[in-house]
């Protein structure tokens, strides 16, 4: 974005200088008439300039802030869904040793009964 501010803003620089030295190179006036003509141009293309930088500057700002917004909105969905993501791993974990837990009790009354049947 960056470019193309600064590749428009030479090209409208560029683009008024152009003109001025064509309107100098063709005028049919005084010395003195031309170089207030290009005072005034000149101060022309600058106000024009200056404003266009100023709406640029305001588009920017504008743009920044909408994305700090989002970056920020999408932080707190990932945290919302990390916390999410977290409690199913603590529910799986708590499965996970009842399972253990419940098998191992079957296990050892395998166990026992063989011993038993065993002996």
């Amino acid at each position: 974005m960056s470019n193309q501010i600064e590749g428009f803003m030479k090209g409208f620089f560029l683009g008024g200088v152009a003109g001025a030295v064509i309107a100098i190179l063709y005028a049919p006036q005084s010395g003195r008439k031309t170089r207030e003509d290009i005072d005034r141009k000149a101060e022309e293309l600058l106000a024009k300039a200056k404003k266009e930088y100023k709406a640029t500057l305001k588009k920017s700002s504008n743009a920044y802030e909408s994305a700090v917004k989002e970056l920020k909105s999408l932080e707190s969905d990932t945290k919302e869904k990390v916390g999410e993501m977290e409690e199913k791993v603590d529910e799986l974990a708590e499965l996970g040793k009842e399972a253990v837990h419940d098998t191992k009790g079957h296990l050892i009354k395998a166990v026992t009964s063989a011993v038993n049947a065993f002996k």
